[in-house]
């Protein structure tokens, strides 16, 4: 199999379905067949409403509603015969051996030969999938375990044979990554594989340990959330996102493949309350609610004991600084996590090879900050030895070898881990991977203050990273930017905006901009405006080419900053927009200029003053945000000729490679001009915006905001024949935001924001 053109996914159920989508997210034609459904006249209603359904669907499976242009919807009775030309085909049928094998029969009956297949499978091990098939499929066969939603979920497990041809898995692998944007981890023929063999574990001793020791819900899951670098649902939270209906099912797949001596069965036990709760159709966010539910009055929680909602109750959050501590304080703590970090130990070599692979599993597959051996270092290894010792619990093999050791450490800039033969190993990144960590691990930056750093990347690109919280920006960000922009052209090629934090910028840090409004600091509130605007515009107009390399969030001044970039590499899980109106502002630092400009060059824009600026007008004042990068490039946020980047590992070599690319024949832009639509547009802004406040679509302080927009994209006091430069809409920006910054709504709308990350809708 030289190359993956063509797909095909047999099950349109919801995971087969949404790898259907992430398939077609990639720019891959994919088959998605499912049975005939017996009385329907659609033979392929499965199949066709599987893709309607993910139309619909928040958070969807498609990046955009043009990707799912590329499924075609198909039944295993007349189309089956097109499998001849997949070149990949994924089976992700229920978990039934018998339906499995004599799918398997069909599939090889008319694929061609040396195209992939895989099975989605989670519990069933592959060895019993390939029985009784012949050696040419065995060859091309290997377990491919996409976790759910596939859009969002980094982690894809590959289990191979030994009859498995090394040569397709690879091609399999690398297309797993380099187009569907996944960690390949490589996983052993256990059962449950990696990340649910002991995320599952994890889970169960969660809900035992909490029933037993008294806690409710909330008490349980602040324990097991942050203090440990695990997601806020912590433990009953995540059971109600996955469902509740799914987890007898895999703890007796689990129960019926380990071994008796497997720690799991001891955690293993029959819990009533969760039977009651499947029986009444509480099976977590997809049914009528879990262990959480929204009820009549607000947020309710269930009693573990009574098995009665009642209002939630905030719980404290354990302080996670010294786990060690917390560990020793809190009994439950110790009895979920201690079993779980012997259990991790465990399972080498039985799942996997190294303690990179289960670190990665965990990472990636239940969004741990860190991996169980991560936090065994963390804790240390002797330590966690002796306290399983002294409370009758088995110390694993690998953790009994590892005392007086960490499980990773650094040798110069080279990480290292313990292998099973007690010695230490260099982890390797993937070819084409470069990542910001190692490099600030091997150097030191040239430039560097409380809120940015400067990092020399190689071959003449410099890159600038945000280290303020939430990678927001302040006065001393925007300094060192300034800086960057001139040492750039001295030794240097071009410039990479990255940064390796949750998201890539929230915008500007409103708790400063709070601040300065309650002392009236009005003077440096006009400043920083003005910065802003300076700085993004030396960006924008330098001798060198920039690249911004925007991730997950990136609002506001997040946004303004990949606008005014000569050219932008976005991770596919993007979510860009100009949201400024939601906490009573508008965009200051360029938004407004940048977005007219683009929207007036858009050759699908109508041609005159008020197109263009009525739908600047229309997103910015909703605050639209793009649900994808794929989705930017249709709102504009993103040019024609920007890239996007499925890996979000491959991201900074990605976009070093578009900025080397740029340098030779690099230009600055020319500065725009206008065509703005004057008096007449700022009223008919108005009115719109008067007749969504009549509907309830908009409050009060939505039409005062609303209004100090419309001044700046109108023009001002320009006439529909003048032609505002750049210079004269910046200076409508800062205008309206300095009006706007000294009212009590505007004030109130960010203090509500800091306080409960929610917008006032005053």
């Amino acid at each position: 199999m030289e190359s993956i053109r063509k797909a095909a996914i047999i099950g349109a159920g919801t995971m087969g379905a949404a790898i259907a989508a992430q398939f077609a997210n990639a720019g891959v034609p994919v088959l998605l067949l499912d049975i005939v459904k017996d009385g329907t006249p659609n033979r392929n209603a499965l199949a066709e409403g599987a893709i309607a359904k993910m139309l619909k669907t928040d958070p969807a499976p498609f990046m955009s509603s043009r990707a799912a242009k590329l499924v075609t919807p198909g039944n295993l009775e007349d189309d089956l015969a097109q499998l001849a030309s997949c070149d990949w085909i994924v089976e992700a049928i229920i978990e039934r051996l018998d339906l499995k094998q004599a799918l398997y029969k069909k599939i090889d009956a008319v694929r061609k030969p040396g195209s992939a297949v895989s099975s989605n499978t989670s519990t069933i091990p592959l060895a019993k999938l390939t029985e009784g098939m012949p050696e040419s499929f065995k060859r091309d066969f290997l377990i491919t375990h996409f976790f759910n939603p596939p859009r969002y979920m980094r982690l894809l497990e590959l289990v191979s044979g030994p009859e498995t041809d090394a040569k397709l898995a690879q091609a399999v692998a690398r297309f797993a990554d380099l187009m569907l944007g996944k960690s390949v981890v490589s996983a052993k023929d256990s059962p449950g594989f990696i990340a649910n063999r002991l995320g599952v574990f994890w889970l169960q001793t969660g809900v035992v340990e909490a029933m037993e020791l008294g806690l409710t819900v909330e008490e349980a899951d602040a324990i097991m959330s942050r203090p440990f670098g695990i997601p806020k649902t912590g433990v009953f939270g995540l059971i109600d996102l996955v469902g509740l209906d799914l987890m007898p099912h895999i703890n007796a797949s689990l129960a019926g493949s380990l071994p008796k001596s497997d720690a799991f069965h001891a955690t293993n036990k029959d819990i009533p309350l969760i039977k009651t709760m499947i029986a009444e159709g509480n099976i977590g966010r997809k049914g009528k609610g879990g262990f959480y539910r929204k009820g009549p009055k607000g947020r309710e929680a269930i009693d573990l004991a009574s098995g009665a909602y009642r209002p939630v109750r905030k719980a404290a959050t354990p302080d996670g600084r010294d786990l060690r501590k917390l560990l020793e304080n809190s009994a439950y703590a110790w009895r979920v996590m201690g079993p779980t970090l012997a259990y991790a130990a465990s399972l080498l070599p039985e799942a996997a090879d190294d303690v990179h692979a289960i670190d990665e599993a965990m990472r990636l597959g239940y969004n741990w900050k860190l991996g169980p051996f991560e936090l065994i270092d963390k804790i240390g290894a002797d330590w966690l030895a002796e306290k399983l010792a002294k409370d009758g619990m088995k110390v694993p093999a690998l953790l009994d070898a590892a005392r007086g050791q960490s499980f990773y450490k650094l040798d110069g800039a080279k990480r290292l881990y313990l292998g099973l033969d007690d010695a230490y190993h260099e982890l390797h990144r993937p070819e084409g991977v470069l990542m910001l960590e190692d490099i600030k691990r091997a150097t030191k930056p040239l430039l560097k203050n409380a809120s940015a750093s400067l990092w020399d990347i190689g071959d003449g690109v410099l890159c600038f990273e945000l280290t303020s919280k939430s990678n927001s920006w302040d006065a001393q960000n925007l300094e060192l930017l300034g800086k960057a922009i001139e040492l750039v052209p001295q030794n240097h090629k071009a410039l990479v905006i990255y940064n390796e934090g949750a998201h890539f910028s929230v915008g500007a840090n409103l708790g400063l901009a709070l601040f300065a409004a309650n002392i009236a600091a009005w003077g440096e509130i006009e400043k920083l405006v003005a910065n802003g605007q300076k700085t993004f515009k030396a960006l924008k107009y330098a001798p060198f080419p920039s690249v911004a390399a925007p991730f997950g969030m990136a609002l506001g001044g997040g946004c303004e900053i990949v606008l005014h970039a000569s050219a932008v590499q976005a991770h596919a899980e993007t979510y860009i927009g100009l949201v400024e109106c939601g906490v009573g502002l508008v965009p200051a630092w360029g938004g407004c200029t940048e977005m007219l400009s683009r929207y007036q060059g858009a050759k699908t824009m109508p041609k005159g003053p008020m197109p263009a600026a009525a739908k600047v007008f229309e997103m910015v004042s909703t605050a639209t945000v793009s649900k994808s990068a794929a989705n930017a490039k249709e709102l504009l946020f993103l040019r024609e000729g920007d890239g996007i980047t499925m890996n979000r590992y491959r991201l900074l070599a990605d976009a070093k490679a578009k900025a080397l690319a740029l340098v030779e024949a690099y230009a600055a832009p020319e500065p725009p001009t206008y065509q703005l639509p004057g008096e007449d547009g700022r009223v008919g802004f108005g009115m719109a915006v008067k007749e969504f406040r009549k509907k309830g679509l908009a409050t009060p302080y939505d039409e005062v905001v609303a209004g100090e927009l419309a001044t700046v994209l109108s023009g001002g006091e320009a006439d529909i024949i003048d032609r505002p430069s750049e210079a004269d809409i910046l200076a409508l920006e800062r205008g309206a935001f300095t009006r706007l910054i000294r009212k009590d709504g505007t004030l109130a709308r960010i203090e509500t924001m800091l306080t409960t990350g929610k917008p006032l809708r005053n």
